[in-house]
This record gives structure tokens, sequence and C-alpha cells, in this order.
């Protein structure tokens, strides 16, 4: 295992990549797009530089590829920022040049399908950053959950360890993007309990992986960008769920997977994200929401007790398709107090 990399942060003023390695959203619903990039550019300071296939449906992988090998061989761009998820991000994967990519290392920032970049680019020992789409978390309605924004505006400029504060209300009630005046007001927002701690009682600090669960059930398949198992011993997992919102059993099968594999047992401590649990199509009251959010809970403690009975985990962590959303360094540093209860990341 090479030396870890933090790649050097920008500064405002500077130009940073944004690129949709995943899909082309933002050409079909450009509202959330450009709030984001002028919150960029007014809030932070930084300025949006966007590639061919930023806003073009439809694009290949290959194509995709070569913007974000273009974004981070240009010496003039100081960090890369994805649009948005999808589910195609996989196949990219084997169009990318990893000696570029090792010559040239950028803070790369993105969740949900960006979790296959966040983990190959941890495979050549590059820190990345798990969160802060432009779409989602800067192109915000109303205006960035203050938590958010200090979370993002910590990983995007300073370097060191940063706590992570849980929120006291959240939201995860989506809105049409293609109507005007979804933006115009504050996003809904219900109150949550603190998080949820399973195990604790020590101190453990490691290295992270994971990031959304399909996701990693799919490198998994794939066997692409995943390391010897061995390797991740003493690291942090963490895990997130999405908007498609997962059966409590599918997380329990994916998570027997991993342990079957000898690889959930490699890990020090999980730190397991507050789950989305309404969308468009399925909308829920809270105490569906809640009853989802145990369930969900239930199925992962099944699966620790079978194959990791002494691991130390966090649940109901903010960072996964909730709001407000905290970055988590992928590939770097997170160390987790259960004695005092408390989680510190290092950006």
């Amino acid at each position: 295992m090479c030396s870890l990399v933090y790649p050097p942060k920008p500064k405002p003023g500077d130009r940073v990549a944004i690129l949709s390695p995943s899909h082309g959203l933002p050409g079909a619903l450009p509202l959330p797009h450009e709030l984001g990039l002028r919150r960029l550019r007014e809030d932070f300071g930084l300025e949006p530089v966007e590639y061919p296939t930023t806003r073009r449906m439809g694009s290949g992988s290959a194509e995709r590829a070569a913007d974000l090998h273009a974004a981070f061989a240009d010496p003039g761009i100081k960090a890369v920022i994805s649009t948005i998820g999808g589910d195609a991000q996989i196949a990219m994967l084997s169009h990318l040049d990893p000696e570029l990519l090792r010559a040239c290392p950028k803070p790369f920032f993105g969740f949900s399908d960006n979790t296959n970049l966040l983990a190959y680019l941890a495979m050549l020992d590059i820190v990345g950053y798990h969160g802060a789409s432009v779409m989602t978390q800067f192109g915000r309605p109303g205006q960035m959950h203050p938590l958010t924004a200090e979370s993002a505006r910590a990983a995007l400029f300073t370097s060191g360890e940063y706590e992570l504060r849980a929120a006291s209300e959240y939201g995860d009630i989506d809105r049409d993007w293609a109507e005007p005046g979804t933006f115009a007001a504050q996003p809904t927002m219900r109150p949550c309990d603190p998080w949820w701690w399973h195990n604790p009682g020590r101190v453990v600090t490691g290295r992270s992986w994971g990031g959304n669960l399909a996701i990693v059930s799919w490198l998994l398949m794939a066997d692409k960008a995943v390391r010897p198992v061995e390797e991740y011993a003493g690291q942090v997992l963490i895990l997130e769920t999405s908007e498609e919102l997962p059966s409590d059993e599918e997380v329990y099968r994916v998570l027997r997977c991993m342990g079957e594999r000898g690889l959930l047992r490699q890990f020090s401590a999980l730190l397991f994200a507050k789950p989305k649990t309404w969308a468009l199509d399925r909308p829920t009251t809270p105490e569906e929401s809640a009853a989802y959010r145990a369930a969900q809970r239930a199925a992962v403690l099944r699966a620790l007790d079978e194959y990791a009975p002494e691991m130390m985990a966090v649940f109901d962590v903010d960072f996964g398709h909730t709001d407000p959303q905290l970055v988590i360094p992928y590939g770097g540093s997170i160390r987790v107090d259960g004695v005092a209860e408390r989680i510190f990341v290092t950006y």
C-alpha cells in the first residue's frame, strides 16, 4: 500500500471542474444546477468550469472519462465536483488512466453513484470526499443547510481534524426540480433523534471505505476498485442507502455477502447514514418513515451479530441522501470516539 495522498486544497478564486461522471442530468433539469453554480461562485468564491459532458444526456463512458482526465490534468483546476449521481459510473472505471490520476491528484467531491470514483481513487491512495454534489447540496432550495455549508467549506478549504455534528432535524421529502417555485422555499424538515450507538466504549481510528450500499455491492460483484480483504483491516466502514429505498431484507443480504467474503469483520467501526425514507413515487408518513429506519437498523445489526459481533457502529449519521449532509473523507482518516460518542474526520 502506498502513502496516503491528501490532494492540495483550492482557495477562493480558484477554478473547479464541474463534471457529470454518472448522468448528465443538468441538461434536463437546469434549475438546481444553476443554483448550485451560483452558490459556488457567490458563497464559496470558486469559479466553476463545465466540460463537454456536464450537461449532455446520454454521454458514453469513454467521453465522461475523457472529461475527468482533462480536469485532473489541468493544473489550473484545483478540485473536481460532481453534479449528481446516477447508475452508470461503474462502466467508466475501465476507461480511466490510473497513472494520470496519480500524477495529478485533485480533491473529488460526490456521493451515491460517485462511490465508484471515490473507491477507484482510494485504490490509488488518493483521498476523496463523500458528499457535496452541485445539484443536491449546493443547489438545495431556499439556502444551503448550515451544517452542510460548514462541512463542505471545511472539506474544500481546510486540512486537519473536524468534528461532525449531529442534526436536530432532517429532510428527505422531494419536490419537482422542473418547477421554479420549488427553489423559492425551504425544504420540509422533520425532527430527528441523536445518532444511535452500538457497542461503544472504545476509540478507533482508521481510513474510511464504503459509500452507497448498492454501489459497493456492484463493485464487489464486478471486482472493480476493491482491494484484497485483509487490506481493510482496522478501517472504518461508511455506508448509506439511496432514494431507491431498499428493503431491510436487501440491506441484510448485501451485508451478509460482505460477511461471507470475510470483509465485514475486517472493519473496526461502521458509520451507517440516516436512510432516506420518502420518494416522489413512495411518499411516507412520519410513522412509516420511523418504521423504515428501525427495520433497516435491525437488518444491519442482524448482519453484524452474525459476522462482526464486536464491531462498534453508529447509526443515523448525516452523510447520506438526507438533508443536511456532512462531507466524509473517503480513504482518509476517521476517529470514532465511542467513549465520548463523538466522530472526528480528517479533511
